[in-house]
């Protein structure tokens, strides 16, 4: 699996890695399955299983910095070094309610990971997001927070969230998106360059850009609604 990142870190020094890392997943797998998800034809039951499987071969991207503490275990051979995930344990954060559809396939490859919510409508006028639900512990020092949204668009509700987050005491967020446009990867990156967080942004695609209404072209249309059908 190759992942694409915009900037490159290893081509800065310590002192000015940037706060806000892309990274673009470019791997067969992860383009078939993305080509069957904008698919108009595709009905909803293909669909949440495309996502689960789609947001599994992401999430192995997102999860490579994860932190482990160093364990002695026996085997039935012999005494040997390995790594457990340390604590606190991480925290998935779906945002309600396309973000459901995500956490199934976050979970198959991190089961031991707590599980948050976050309920969040964007206006279709100002295209503000607005949070309507929050089932976020209040204390997230030292824990690492994977939030769950299809798509990244205006980084309007993207921002919202991790405003929540990071005045709770998180410092490390990993967004894991299915697409994602220029015009919210800009918004997200103006938003925390200085600040002090660390945000990475894993993705199947960057697309060209948004229409008049806000949504990503090409895009998949409204993952909510191709979910779970229109409310």
């Amino acid at each position: 699996m190759v992942a694409r990142a915009t900037p490159s870190a290893g081509d800065l020094a310590p002192d000015t890695l940037p706060r806000v890392r892309t990274i673009v997943v470019q791997h067969p797998l992860v383009d078939h399955k993305l080509t069957t998800l904008r698919d108009e034809t595709t009905d909803s039951a293909t669909f949440r299983l495309l996502v689960e499987e789609l947001v599994t071969l992401l999430a192995y991207e997102a999860t490579q910095q994860l932190r482990t503490t160093s364990v002695t275990i026996t085997t039935p051979v012999a005494q040997t070094t390995g790594v457990h995930l340390s604590w606190p344990r991480p925290l998935i954060v779906p945002i309600l309610r396309a973000g459901l559809g995500m956490l199934e396939g976050m979970m198959r490859l991190l089961p031991t990971a707590e599980v948050g919510f976050l309920g969040m409508v964007r206006d279709d006028d100002s295209l503000i997001a607005s949070t309507y639900a929050d089932r976020i512990p209040h204390d997230l020092d030292s824990r690492q927070v994977f939030v769950l949204d299809p798509m990244l668009a205006t980084g309007g509700t993207l921002v919202t969230a991790i405003d929540l987050l990071l005045a709770r005491g998180a410092s490390d967020v990993t967004a894991i998106v299915l697409l994602a446009a220029p015009e919210g990867l800009q918004h997200v990156e103006e938003a925390y360059t200085d600040k002090p967080v660390d945000v990475t942004i894993v993705t199947a695609g960057l697309d060209l850009r948004l229409n008049e209404v806000g949504y990503i072209v090409p895009g998949l249309g409204d993952a909510g609604d191709r979910l779970y059908g229109v409310v």
